[in-house]
């Protein structure tokens, strides 16, 4: 009888402990739900911005695909939940049947001693028990074991309704979890619904962006154009940095050597003045830095902190990828290969620098501007701006508001944006918080 109790407490607790990790897990699939719920809004928002125009543009196919991609993941948050609610329902389930088989054992063991004190209810049986004692302590241990007999058949009595209750929980969570199940269901067939909806969307854009086939091309065209100019200015100013860099190293190391040679002609020991020339050699002791750009201590602090940050670097401006880094593939098979990203955001809307520096150059391009600024080795770049709040030479802290986001040829706000390792391009998109 004892195991019987035992083995259906550690069986309940054992349910308890489960099902509390799972609500966790709940708990924690909602908030995912709720922030893919409000990026969507966001996104939706965005995308009713680019629909003002008269024609559709790429900043709606980029926009809808990040619906797509979203409302995928909201699904799959979704299938996660009926995953584990089925978890529960079978725990659930597996819990009300072995409740179950355990409350028969307890009524049949509580009505097996039912009988047996049915056919011993006379009191004449009791006393004849007691009195046929070999012994007074014998007796006195008789009379204990009735009670304890008694005590017994009360607590059969009480486990049966202890358990009876622990059933009705159980059936009465099974019975929930159901209709929690019903109802992740019929959200996930109206999640379904929606991104049938948004894939007819992206059908309908890219076909009308393939009939503007001609204007598609011109624009890539355009472009190319654009990040060639754009290249050539980035190769002379990093030139011009690398001679400024190399003029000040000179310099340095000129001054250097002058006050080596005024402390050797104030030395009286040849030898030892020998042995400090020989020592001091630039050639033999000058560590190398690895890079031109990062001559001076504050250079190199600078460029340490700079990659320390990658993959947290704050977003130069509010708003959405619609072309990414490397190669991207437009409808009607238009190739074009962005050495950055460029970021859809409201014309205006304020452009900040990622990372403190100093603004290398501000010029234009036609009638954009575009902002460098340099961070050790590294320089980020903020092109396609509509105004520019700041100067070359200016010394910038992060976040600060350097420009204003300006227009493309298709009438949407866009900045590009590009971080290069001296001459070298590396995938923005690595490099900013996700």
């Amino acid at each position: 009888m004892r195991k019987t109790i035992v083995l259906a407490i550690t069986f309940l607790l054992f349910f308890i402990k489960a099902t509390a990790q799972q609500t966790d897990d709940k708990d924690a699939l909602q908030q995912q739900r709720e922030q893919l719920r409000r990026e969507i809004a966001e996104t939706e928002k965005a995308l009713n911005e680019t629909r003002k125009t008269a024609k559709v543009n790429i900043g709606q196919l980029s926009l809808i695909n990040k619906k797509l991609d979203l409302q995928g993941n909201v699904i799959d948050n979704i299938s996660s939940e009926i995953k584990n609610l089925n978890n529960n329902i079978y725990l659930a389930q597996k819990e009300v049947n072995k409740m179950s088989r355990i409350l028969d054992t307890l009524k049949q063991e509580y009505s097996n001693s039912m009988v047996y004190a049915y056919k011993s209810r006379s009191n004449y049986n009791f006393l004849n028990f007691i009195f046929s004692a070999s012994s007074f302590n014998d007796a006195i241990k008789r009379v204990a074991y009735l009670k304890s007999y008694r005590s017994y058949r009360e607590m059969q009595a009480e486990n049966i309704l202890r358990t009876q209750d622990m059933l009705a929980d159980r059936i009465k969570v099974l019975s929930g979890t159901k209709i929690k199940k019903n109802f992740a269901l019929k959200e996930q067939d109206r999640a379904m619904t929606q991104l049938e909806k948004q894939q007819e969307e992206k059908k309908s854009i890219v076909n009308k962006l393939k009939s503007q086939q001609k204007e598609l091309t011109a624009q890539v065209n355009a472009k190319r154009k654009q990040d060639a100019k754009l290249k050539n200015m980035i190769t002379a100013m990093i030139r011009r940095e690398v001679e400024i860099a190399r003029n000040e190293a000179a310099k340095r190391e000129k001054a250097r050597l002058a006050e080596l040679k005024k402390n050797n002609a104030n030395s009286k020991n040849t030898v030892a003045n020998s042995n400090i020339t020989k020592t001091t050699n630039p050639s033999a002791n000058s560590k190398p830095t690895g890079s031109v750009l990062v001559s001076s201590e504050a250079d190199k602090a600078l460029d340490a902190n700079f990659y320390k940050n990658r993959g947290i670097l704050p977003w130069p401006v509010s708003g959405y990828i619609t072309e990414h880094y490397g190669p991207n593939k437009l409808p009607g098979g238009v190739i074009y290969d962005n050495p950055g990203v460029t970021i859809g955001a409201k014309i205006g809307e304020p452009v900040k620098a990622v990372f403190e520096g100093q603004v290398t150059l501000v010029s234009y391009m036609e009638d954009k501007l575009a902002v460098f600024i340099k961070h050790g080795k590294y320089f980020t770049v903020y092109s396609n701006l509509a105004s520019a709040n700041v100067q070359r030479g200016d010394e910038v802290k992060t976040g600060q508001v350097i420009g204003k986001t300006g227009e493309n040829d298709e009438g949407q706000g866009e900045v590009d944006f590009i971080i290069m390792q001296e001459t070298t391009n590396v995938n923005p998109e690595q490099w900013l918080r996700h």
